[in-house]
């Protein structure tokens, strides 16, 4: 599929019908092939420098929820102009950076995302106000294991899920919407390095197994509007990415000053324990987040 022209670098009127019409949208180039690839470089040296450097918690934990709390080159991929441009055409000119996550399908592996809704288990109820950016730092292809979206499923409310619990799944809870999806719904968002994707909080997706002979590597944002609240926690957390934030319903989490400095292995500690009791409240098993 050819990429979604912009104006300016920003979406048009069209793209904008098509991201609320769809619930996602792709393929959105915002950056240069050998930018994507200097950031995956920047992420597998991360990998190959502090998976035995004595971390608290597992290294994939941290690539795996809130990455930006303790990686500062992922805050600044987060508040790339380019992709903010592109995301203030969703939210508006206040912006804030929810999460931050990296999705590393590894070459010739079964681990999958199943089928479902992000908003599921956020504590942020069924709003408009969030959008994922998922930006491609290696080819997502049908063989890598790419995101395949429902058109039109954002319309639904947030549907009932099972828990599975699968080690083969990416997903926290191994969650599973309780719908069937048929392959001839499922549309395969097909990106190259540099090239992202939006979709809805709402719209269901998942992902196959990659059978490639490369890494499937996506770094997910997640934005959301000021005046989104959580309604389940006691407390929820994001970072500034553009504009203001005039509601406060958000705790303002800073850019680390350092990878996995003293100060945001703490911050990221309290979020984890917050964010946790939303995300795991009513699982069937006591399972860490992503741990």
């Amino acid at each position: 599929m050819s990429a979604i022209s912009l104006q300016n670098g920003r979406l048009d009127s069209a793209a904008r019908e098509r991201y609320w019409g769809d619930g996602f949208l792709f393929p959105i180039k915002v950056m240069g092939s050998e930018v994507a690839a200097n950031a995956r470089a920047r992420l597998e040296a991360i990998e190959r420098d502090w998976l035995d450097a004595g971390l608290p918690l597992p290294l994939n934990t941290y690539k795996r929820i809130n990455a930006h709390v303790v990686m500062p080159f992922v805050v600044d991929l987060a508040r790339e102009p380019a992709i903010l441009d592109v995301i203030e055409g969703v939210l508006g000119p206040d912006i804030l950076l929810y999460s931050a996550e990296f999705f590393v399908k590894e070459p010739q592996t079964r681990q999958v995302v199943s089928m479902h809704q992000d908003l599921t288990y956020w504590g942020l109820g069924a709003i408009d106000g969030l959008v994922t950016a998922w930006l491609a730092l290696s080819p997502a292809t049908p063989e890598s294991g790419c995101m395949d979206f429902v058109t039109g499923s954002h319309k639904n409310p947030i549907l009932p899920h099972d828990d599975t619990f699968d080690a083969n799944n990416l997903l926290s809870r191994g969650q599973e919407i309780r719908v069937d999806i048929e392959e001839h719904d499922k549309t395969s968002i097909v990106l190259e390095p540099g090239e992202m994707s939006l979709h809805h909080g709402l719209t269901i997706h998942g992902s196959g197994p990659n059978v490639s002979d490369d890494r499937r590597i996506g770094c997910v944002f997640r934005y959301i509007r000021p005046d989104m609240k959580q309604e389940v926690g006691t407390r929820d957390y994001a970072m500034h990415a553009r504009g203001e934030d005039r509601y406060g319903h958000f705790t303002h989490v800073p850019r680390p000053e350092a990878l996995f400095s003293q100060d945001s292995l703490a911050q990221y500690d309290e979020i984890r324990a917050e964010q946790a009791k939303t995300m795991m409240k009513g699982a069937s098993e006591s399972v860490a987040l992503y741990g």
